[in-house]
Protein backbone atom coordinates (compact mmCIF):
# COMPACT_ATOMS: atom_id res chain seq x y z
CA UNK A 1 0.00 0.00 0.00
CA UNK A 2 1.32 3.29 -1.10
CA UNK A 3 1.51 6.24 1.28
CA UNK A 4 -1.29 8.16 0.01
CA UNK A 5 -3.77 4.98 0.85
CA UNK A 6 -4.37 5.09 4.34
CA UNK A 7 -7.15 2.43 5.83
CA UNK A 8 -10.14 4.37 7.59
CA UNK A 9 -13.22 3.48 9.64
CA UNK A 10 -16.50 5.46 8.58
CA UNK A 11 -17.16 4.88 12.67
CA UNK A 12 -14.85 7.29 13.32
CA UNK A 13 -15.30 9.39 11.06
CA UNK A 14 -16.69 13.58 11.82
CA UNK A 15 -18.34 13.80 8.41
CA UNK A 16 -20.08 10.06 8.66
CA UNK A 17 -23.95 11.70 9.35
CA UNK A 18 -23.01 13.57 5.78
CA UNK A 19 -22.26 10.97 3.72
CA UNK A 20 -23.48 7.63 5.73
CA UNK A 21 -27.11 6.71 6.35
CA UNK A 22 -28.38 7.71 9.70
CA UNK A 23 -28.84 5.43 12.66
CA UNK A 24 -26.63 2.06 11.66
CA UNK A 25 -26.40 -0.65 14.10
CA UNK A 26 -22.90 -0.59 15.04
CA UNK A 27 -22.83 -3.67 13.17
CA UNK A 28 -23.91 -2.71 10.36
CA UNK A 29 -21.83 0.05 10.49
CA UNK A 30 -19.03 -2.27 10.70
CA UNK A 31 -19.82 -3.53 7.59
CA UNK A 32 -19.58 -0.80 5.76
CA UNK A 33 -15.99 -0.13 7.57
CA UNK A 34 -15.32 -3.12 5.92
CA UNK A 35 -15.48 -1.79 2.43
CA UNK A 36 -14.11 1.66 2.83
CA UNK A 37 -11.07 0.50 2.39
CA UNK A 38 -8.75 3.61 1.77
CA UNK A 39 -8.07 6.64 1.39
CA UNK A 40 -6.72 8.66 -0.96
CA UNK A 41 -4.79 12.22 -0.52
CA UNK A 42 -5.47 14.40 -4.20
CA UNK A 43 -3.39 17.35 -4.40
CA UNK A 44 -4.47 20.44 -6.05
CA UNK A 45 -5.11 20.31 -10.08
CA UNK A 46 -4.92 17.01 -9.76
CA UNK A 47 -7.13 14.44 -11.36
CA UNK A 48 -9.56 11.97 -9.38
CA UNK A 49 -10.57 10.57 -12.47
CA UNK A 50 -10.76 11.25 -16.40
CA UNK A 51 -13.92 11.45 -18.61
CA UNK A 52 -13.90 7.59 -20.36
CA UNK A 53 -11.90 5.75 -17.81
CA UNK A 54 -13.59 2.54 -15.83
CA UNK A 55 -15.83 3.24 -13.02
CA UNK A 56 -15.13 0.96 -10.20
CA UNK A 57 -15.67 3.33 -7.12
CA UNK A 58 -17.83 6.11 -5.37
CA UNK A 59 -15.38 8.54 -3.37
CA UNK A 60 -16.55 10.22 -0.20
CA UNK A 61 -14.56 13.51 -0.38
CA UNK A 62 -13.13 13.60 3.60
CA UNK A 63 -11.31 17.07 3.25
CA UNK A 64 -11.30 20.08 -0.04
CA UNK A 65 -13.12 20.44 -2.54
CA UNK A 66 -13.19 19.48 -6.23
CA UNK A 67 -14.92 20.37 -9.61
CA UNK A 68 -16.44 18.02 -12.09
CA UNK A 69 -16.08 19.11 -15.95
CA UNK A 70 -16.67 18.73 -19.20
CA UNK A 71 -14.07 19.16 -22.61
CA UNK A 72 -15.63 20.10 -25.36
CA UNK A 73 -14.91 19.40 -29.18
CA UNK A 74 -13.11 22.72 -29.52
CA UNK A 75 -10.86 21.93 -26.13
CA UNK A 76 -13.02 24.50 -23.81
CA UNK A 77 -13.40 23.09 -20.42
CA UNK A 78 -17.60 23.04 -19.28
CA UNK A 79 -17.49 23.25 -15.46
CA UNK A 80 -20.48 20.93 -14.42
CA UNK A 81 -20.74 21.06 -10.50
CA UNK A 82 -18.65 21.82 -7.62
CA UNK A 83 -18.08 18.99 -4.49
CA UNK A 84 -16.80 19.71 -1.25
CA UNK A 85 -16.14 17.49 2.18
CA UNK A 86 -19.31 15.14 3.15
CA UNK A 87 -20.20 14.77 -0.61
CA UNK A 88 -19.95 11.48 -3.15
CA UNK A 89 -18.75 12.21 -6.00
CA UNK A 90 -18.56 9.29 -9.45
CA UNK A 91 -22.25 9.01 -9.61
CA UNK A 92 -21.31 9.79 -13.23
CA UNK A 93 -20.16 6.28 -14.17
CA UNK A 94 -22.70 4.33 -12.57
CA UNK A 95 -25.08 4.30 -16.22
CA UNK A 96 -22.58 3.10 -18.39
CA UNK A 97 -19.82 1.58 -16.25
CA UNK A 98 -17.50 4.77 -17.08
CA UNK A 99 -16.89 8.06 -16.19
CA UNK A 100 -18.37 10.93 -17.93
CA UNK A 101 -16.35 13.92 -16.42
CA UNK A 102 -13.39 14.79 -14.61
CA UNK A 103 -12.80 15.21 -11.52
CA UNK A 104 -10.18 17.61 -10.34
CA UNK A 105 -8.87 18.93 -6.65
CA UNK A 106 -9.27 22.61 -6.20
CA UNK A 107 -7.07 21.92 -3.62
CA UNK A 108 -5.19 19.79 -1.48
CA UNK A 109 -7.75 17.39 -0.45
CA UNK A 110 -9.06 13.85 0.52
CA UNK A 111 -11.27 11.07 -0.22
CA UNK A 112 -12.62 7.84 1.03
CA UNK A 113 -12.66 5.06 -1.49
CA UNK A 114 -15.97 2.78 -2.09
CA UNK A 115 -16.11 0.46 -4.68
CA UNK A 116 -18.79 -0.19 -5.84
CA UNK A 117 -19.53 -3.91 -6.47
CA UNK A 118 -19.26 -3.92 -2.51
CA UNK A 119 -21.52 -1.11 -1.77
CA UNK A 120 -24.47 -2.93 -4.08
CA UNK A 121 -23.33 -6.26 -2.69
CA UNK A 122 -23.99 -4.79 1.06
CA UNK A 123 -27.10 -2.57 0.02
CA UNK A 124 -29.02 -5.95 -0.71
CA UNK A 125 -28.46 -6.72 3.51
CA UNK A 126 -28.28 -3.60 4.55
CA UNK A 127 -31.78 -1.72 3.23
CA UNK A 128 -30.56 2.12 4.84
CA UNK A 129 -27.56 1.75 2.93
CA UNK A 130 -29.80 0.96 0.13
CA UNK A 131 -32.06 4.13 0.60
CA UNK A 132 -29.33 6.26 1.16
CA UNK A 133 -27.63 5.59 -2.03
CA UNK A 134 -30.79 6.14 -3.84
CA UNK A 135 -31.23 9.61 -2.01
CA UNK A 136 -27.58 10.67 -2.96
CA UNK A 137 -28.54 9.90 -6.86
CA UNK A 138 -31.90 11.66 -6.42
CA UNK A 139 -30.03 14.62 -4.65
CA UNK A 140 -27.71 14.89 -7.69
CA UNK A 141 -30.98 15.08 -9.55
CA UNK A 142 -32.48 17.82 -8.44
CA UNK A 143 -29.53 19.66 -8.50
CA UNK A 144 -29.12 19.05 -12.28
CA UNK A 145 -32.21 20.71 -12.76
CA UNK A 146 -31.60 23.41 -10.28
CA UNK A 147 -27.91 24.06 -12.45
CA UNK A 148 -30.80 23.75 -15.34
CA UNK A 149 -33.26 26.23 -14.04
CA UNK A 150 -30.35 28.66 -12.83
CA UNK A 151 -29.24 28.87 -16.61
CA UNK A 152 -32.23 29.01 -18.10
CA UNK A 153 -34.66 31.55 -16.77
CA UNK A 154 -32.02 33.71 -14.12
CA UNK A 155 -30.32 36.96 -15.56
CA UNK A 156 -26.44 37.35 -13.48
CA UNK A 157 -27.47 38.90 -10.77
CA UNK A 158 -29.58 36.02 -9.60
CA UNK A 159 -27.25 33.25 -11.00
CA UNK A 160 -24.42 34.71 -8.52
CA UNK A 161 -26.19 35.27 -5.69
CA UNK A 162 -28.39 31.51 -5.42
CA UNK A 163 -24.78 30.26 -6.43
CA UNK A 164 -23.21 31.98 -3.29
CA UNK A 165 -26.12 31.44 -1.02
CA UNK A 166 -26.12 27.55 -1.95
CA UNK A 167 -22.14 27.47 -1.57
CA UNK A 168 -22.12 29.18 1.80
CA UNK A 169 -25.57 27.28 2.88
CA UNK A 170 -23.31 23.84 1.92
CA UNK A 171 -20.27 25.29 4.54
CA UNK A 172 -22.47 26.18 7.20
CA UNK A 173 -23.94 22.47 7.01
CA UNK A 174 -20.45 21.13 7.80
CA UNK A 175 -19.53 23.74 10.44
CA UNK A 176 -18.07 26.63 8.56
CA UNK A 177 -19.26 30.04 9.19
CA UNK A 178 -22.68 31.15 8.18
CA UNK A 179 -21.63 34.43 6.32
CA UNK A 180 -17.98 33.83 5.25
CA UNK A 181 -16.59 31.70 2.78
CA UNK A 182 -13.41 31.02 0.74
CA UNK A 183 -13.61 31.21 -3.05
CA UNK A 184 -11.81 27.55 -3.71
CA UNK A 185 -12.64 27.85 -7.52
CA UNK A 186 -11.03 30.57 -9.42
CA UNK A 187 -14.03 33.44 -11.25
CA UNK A 188 -13.58 32.30 -14.88
CA UNK A 189 -14.48 28.59 -12.82
CA UNK A 190 -17.88 30.08 -11.48
CA UNK A 191 -18.29 31.84 -14.92
CA UNK A 192 -17.77 28.07 -16.93
CA UNK A 193 -20.82 26.84 -14.22
CA UNK A 194 -22.82 29.52 -14.44
CA UNK A 195 -22.76 30.04 -17.93
CA UNK A 196 -20.89 33.98 -17.67
CA UNK A 197 -18.21 35.36 -18.38
CA UNK A 198 -15.58 36.26 -16.10
CA UNK A 199 -16.27 39.64 -16.88
CA UNK A 200 -19.74 39.60 -15.57
CA UNK A 201 -18.95 37.58 -12.75
CA UNK A 202 -15.99 39.89 -11.83
CA UNK A 203 -18.71 43.25 -12.47
CA UNK A 204 -21.55 41.49 -11.00
CA UNK A 205 -19.34 40.92 -7.76
CA UNK A 206 -18.15 44.27 -7.88
CA UNK A 207 -21.89 45.85 -7.90
CA UNK A 208 -22.62 43.33 -4.84
CA UNK A 209 -19.75 44.93 -3.27
CA UNK A 210 -20.38 48.06 -4.23
CA UNK A 211 -24.38 47.74 -3.13
CA UNK A 212 -23.20 46.42 0.42
CA UNK A 213 -24.87 42.67 0.22
CA UNK A 214 -21.29 41.32 0.44
CA UNK A 215 -17.36 42.62 1.11
CA UNK A 216 -15.19 40.77 -1.09
CA UNK A 217 -11.36 40.70 -0.76
CA UNK A 218 -9.56 38.27 -3.08
CA UNK A 219 -11.05 35.26 -2.78
CA UNK A 220 -12.66 35.67 0.34
CA UNK A 221 -16.52 36.76 0.59
CA UNK A 222 -18.10 37.79 3.63
CA UNK A 223 -21.99 37.87 2.60
CA UNK A 224 -22.96 41.17 4.60
CA UNK A 225 -27.00 41.07 3.66
CA UNK A 226 -27.83 37.30 2.67
CA UNK A 227 -31.68 38.58 2.92
CA UNK A 228 -31.35 40.98 -0.08
CA UNK A 229 -29.46 37.67 -2.08
CA UNK A 230 -32.36 35.90 -1.33
CA UNK A 231 -34.61 38.68 -2.49
CA UNK A 232 -32.39 38.68 -6.14
CA UNK A 233 -33.33 34.52 -6.20
CA UNK A 234 -36.74 34.85 -5.40
CA UNK A 235 -38.56 38.11 -5.83
CA UNK A 236 -40.99 39.51 -3.26
CA UNK A 237 -44.43 38.44 -5.47
CA UNK A 238 -43.03 35.56 -6.56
Amino acid sequence: MTPQHIKVACSNCNLRELCMPIGLSPVELQRIDEIVATRRKVKRRETLFHNGEDFTSLYAIRTGMFKTRLTSEDGRDQVTGFQMAGEIIGLDGIVNGHHTCDAVALEDSEVCTMPFDRIEELSREVTALQRHVHQIMSREIVREQGVMLLLGSMRAEERLAAFLLNLVQRLHARGFSRSELVLRMTRDEIGSYLGLKLETVSRTLSKFAADGLVEVEQRNVRILDPEALRSLVNPPGC
